[in-house]
């Protein structure tokens, strides 16, 4: 607004009305883009509790967490945060969800024992360590006590805020372009505007004449409006990000999003679902089931009825309010399980008379009881769920097909051995499942029904995602805390990674021993990291950086937050994702959905080549307008265009018709073209070829028309105003043809509108008597507009054939990277 008033001041009323309006709209849509950011962001901070239970003095209080120092004793069970960083003293049952931390969706078994330290006396990484219950994860199932060990910044939630706040910001690529840009437009527009001042007065002409057009041709060459343009450009593509489920929280990243080369994408809760779910299942009655298939069967046999049912009895999950199971993720899995065959939950008429909780030493669960269905009530048996080794030793036989039991034999046992470890190569979770008596257990005469097998499977839509992304020229790299085995099964099933061998796989151990030299040497071959903690992903990160890929990296936990601020661009998610993660990511998807970063890519770059059009648009009338003043003056002519005639093309070049090619439709085959370079030139060897040849139509059709009014051998005001006109008409011409190539000539309304406008305004500077005195012109006969009309209609045809062999060319797909240089 400051440019705007010293603008009116110094009488341009023409640029202060431009920077208004374009101020305006960036406010607007700013204030907009906040409004919605925010609603985005509302959500209570439930990583850090704001109580918790300590004990003193024997009792227990409730106290702000805040208030924690090393040394206190806390409680915790079911439910809660923990408050600080906890050396558990007590444990029963417990199991702590550290997901956020970790990035593993299986809760984590604590205990009070003593952790030995590794071999090499290294640190034990953070899901090593089972008798420390870290500040902000969540207590899934029993209860215990600890003593605080570390609170604040000495936590390991904590040291991620620290490891966020070393994170500089980085210039987005399109900024280090346009500084590029800026400084070599306005060193060449000066060095030509200066050589047309110098001829002008060894010619003789008067000094003043010759400084106000200079003056002039200084304010149309620069194109001063682009940053604003450039703005506006950004914020309607942020809208229409919004729309398609990605909130923007800075400007710049959308046009970065074109410019991503790698996507480090974390696993659980982004690529992967964040919810166990049983794939595939065994019976001897059925053999090995895929659950995913489209032949997995609509009804269970007697068998797999059977384990489902056991699945179903031995399990602690139950319903909240909306229906959906909750609980610890193996039970919910196989609770869910029941749907897919649309089953009862028969736990409502199932009595418990006894119950052995899973242990981590025993690797079962055991439930004692008898099933009520009306008046009748079935005996008394046990149900047990647990490892298929654990389960195997204590069964005698096996429910066979038509519900029989068939004794459980050598041969019968390595077959479910051999499949259970099919099962887990594939990074599956494996339980197995049998009944019997009550002493069944004890006395090892078990009944084997099956074999469940779950993971935490891939997103709907995200492997399409990955493969368009990848015809894109865009690597997706995967960066995990789970184990090696489970990584790489769901990167196979995403096809990260092709193959069945193990290369392009390395794990934060084998990071460790790399410098950061050999990380970079090899970093191009790995797909798939496994076993990482923040600092390894931040290590990631940078190597890719360092060998000259711009990085987008996704997530949505704690454990994020630093790669998620280090990366060019960061991405969140809004849903699931944590505060802290999303404070830290310059986009937030809304659904949680990996997929939807394909759009905002594809929106990313086809905003990188609506700025090309704009700049081919504004550049080509520069050109044309220098070089058409700079040929009369060789020549000795007289000017063809006056100072404010100038001005106002100016105000064409960076005004509506300019800032409409912004808004083109973004056209789809964008994703064909592979990412630019972070350091490439804004101005490619394409783009000039298109800038000259507009700016050569409009010369050359300006230039016939002034040579034509001159045959008289005198310019008077009329030759000026044919001159004047026939330059708009053919400026809004190259308008219209620098619109997309994939763009139908009636597709951008907003482009129509404004050319349509400016050339009303056009005929008004000619025809209207007030504005007649302001710009020197005189009104045309309907001859005359006869004739620059089908000038214009040349110059379009022109544009025609050139966009058509572009086009057949495909000139914009192999999206040529010549500088101007």
């Amino acid at each position: 607004m400051g440019s705007a008033a010293v603008s009116a001041l110094l009488g341009e009323w023409d640029d202060a009305i431009s920077i208004t309006v374009a101020v305006v709209i960036v406010i607007s849509v700013g204030f907009v883009q906040e409004q919605r950011s925010e609603q985005s962001l509302e959500a209570l901070n439930k990583l850090v509790p704001h109580f918790c239970h300590l004990v003193r003095d024997g009792a227990t209080t409730t106290v702000l967490a805040n208030e924690l120092v090393p040394g206190d004793v806390v409680t915790f069970s079911t439910g809660d945060r923990i408050p600080a960083d906890v050396r558990v003293a007590e444990a029963v049952a417990l199991e702590i969800d550290e997901s956020t931390l970790t990035g593993e969706i299986k809760p984590r078994r604590k205990t009070a024992d003593v952790v030995e330290r590794a071999a090499d006396h290294s640190e034990s990484a953070i899901a090593e360590r089972d008798n420390i219950a870290f500040m902000g994860t969540l207590v899934k199932s029993g209860y215990g006590c600890g003593i605080v060990v570390g609170t604040g910044v000495r936590t390991e939630f904590g040291m991620i805020f620290s490891m966020v706040d070393e994170v500089t910001e980085r210039r987005t690529p399109l900024q280090l372009s346009m500084d590029q840009l800026a400084q070599r437009l306005s060193m060449i527009s000066f060095a030509i505007i200066g050589v047309i001042c110098l001829m002008g007065v060894l010619q003789n002409k008067p000094w003043l004449e010759m400084f106000t057009i200079g003056v002039s041709l200084a304010v149309a060459a620069i194109p001063e409006g682009l940053p604003i343009v450039v703005t506006v450009t950004l914020a309607l593509g942020v809208l229409r990000m919004s729309n398609r489920k990605a909130i923007v929280k800075r400007l710049p990243s959308v046009e970065t999003l074109g410019c991503v080369s790698v996507i480090c994408s974390d696993k659980t809760g982004t690529l992967t679902s964040n919810q166990m779910t049983v794939v595939r299942a065994f019976t001897f009655e059925d053999g090995s089931i895929d659950f995913t298939s489209q032949q997995a069967p609509h009804r269970p046999s007697e068998a797999l009825s059977r384990s489902l049912f056991v699945g179903n009895i031995c399990n602690n999950s139950h319903r909240d309010a909306s229906g959906a199971n909750v609980g610890q993720a193996t039970d919910v899995a196989m609770a869910d399980a029941l749907r897919l065959f649309g089953l009862e939950d028969k736990r409502p008429y199932f009595k418990r008379s006894n119950e052995v909780p899973f242990d981590s030493d025993t690797k079962l669960m055991a439930v004692t009881g008898s099933l009520s269905t009306g008046s009748a009530k079935s005996e008394e048996q046990v149900y047990v769920k647990g490892a298929f080794e654990i389960i195997l030793e204590r069964c005698s036989a096996y429910v066979g097909p038509e519900g029989r039991r068939v004794q459980l034999d050598d041969a019968a046992r390595k077959r479910v051995s051999d499949v259970a470890l099919e099962f887990s190569s594939s990074g599956l979770r494996v339980l197995a499942t049998a009944s019997g008596a009550p002493n069944a257990l004890d006395s090892r005469t078990l009944v084997f029904s099956g074999l469940q097998a779950m993971q935490d499977p891939p997103r709907p839509g995200v492997e399409e995602a990955i493969a368009a992304l990848g015809r894109g020229g865009v690597q997706v790299v995967m960066i995990t805390g789970d184990a090696e085995t489970t990584a790489l099964s769901i990167a196979r099933q995403l096809g990260i990674v092709k193959g069945t061998g193990r290369t392009g796989v390395m794990t934060g151990k084998q990071l460790d021993g790399l410098s950061e030299r050999q990380l970079q040497e090899r970093i191009g071959g790995i797909s798939v990291f496994a076993r990482t903690t923040p600092r390894h992903k931040m290590s990631i990160i940078a190597a890719f950086q360092a060998n000259g890929a711009v990085v987008a990296m996704t997530g949505d936990g704690v454990n994020d937050a630093p790669a998620l601020k280090m990366a060019d661009i960061g991405i969140s998610m809004g849903r699931g994702g944590t505060d802290v993660a999303k404070e830290a990511a310059d986009v937030i998807l809304v659904d949680d959905n990996f997929a939807t970063i394909l759009p905002a890519v594809e929106e990313g770059k086809g905003i990188f080549y609506n700025i090309q059009n704009f700049l081919s648009f504004q550049l080509s009338t520069a050109v044309a307008a220098l070089t058409l003043i700079t040929l009369c003056t060789a020549f000795g002519l007289k000017l063809p265009l006056n100072p404010m005639q100038i001005l106002f093309i100016n105000i064409l070049m960076d005004g509506p018709p300019s800032q409409s090619l912004g808004v083109d439709p973004v056209d789809h085959s964008v994703m064909r073209r592979p990412p630019r370079g972070k350091t490439a030139p804004i101005i490619t060897q394409r783009l000039i070829y298109r800038i000259l040849f507009s700016a050569s139509v409009i010369v050359v059709g300006t230039l016939y028309i002034y040579i034509h009014e001159l045959r008289d051998g005198f310019a008077d005001q009329r030759d000026q105003t044919m001159t004047f006109t026939c330059f708009v008409f053919l400026d809004l011409t190259s308008a219209i043809q620098n619109r997309g190539l994939a763009t139908p000539l009636l597709g951008n309304r907003m482009l129509i509108t404004t050319v349509s406008a400016s050339l009303v305004t056009q005929l008004a500077l000619v025809y209207f008597p007030l504005l007649q005195g302001v710009f020197q012109t005189t009104g045309l006969d309907l001859g005359d507009l006869f004739l620059l009309v089908f000038i214009a209609g040349l110059a379009f045809g022109a544009h025609e054939l050139r966009r058509r062999y572009e086009r057949r060319l495909g000139l914009e797909e192999a999206d040529w990277e010549g500088s101007m240089a």
